[in-house]
């Protein structure tokens, strides 16, 4: 597979959390330490398969993510953040406080990362 190539440094990071559910993936992931396909799907309620799967693949592809099977029937496979997908999540961070400072949360259908 071909490298992608990026206009900047800013460009390839977006380009890399780009999609409706990675951060809510790594995030679950982050929390949890690692999730299997089922529970993500329970948890990011909205998400098709297909599309859950597409971008599991991806963050696994841009080394986020880790893929573990394991041989048994049927088939269990765990998902966990790489050092690399825990180098993105003080990021992550400050994108969500940036959000909850600036955006009033009645227009927020979910909160993410406010402590309780």
């Amino acid at each position: 597979m071909e490298k992608a190539l990026y206009l900047n440094e800013f460009d390839a990071t977006l380009q890399i959390i780009q999609g409706k559910w990675k951060v809510l993936i790594l995030y679950e992931i982050h929390e949890s330490g690692c999730r299997r396909f089922g529970d993500l799907k329970q948890y990011i309620q909205d998400v098709s398969h297909k599309t859950l799967t597409r971008q599991l693949r991806e963050l696994e592809q841009d080394g986020l993510l880790s893929r573990k099977v394991y041989p048994e029937v049927p088939p269990k496979v765990e998902y966990s953040l790489t050092e690399r997908g825990r180098s993105l999540i003080p990021v992550l961070d400050l994108i969500c406080d940036w959000g909850l400072q600036n955006v009033p949360k009645t227009q927020l259908q979910r909160v993410l990362c406010e402590e309780d």
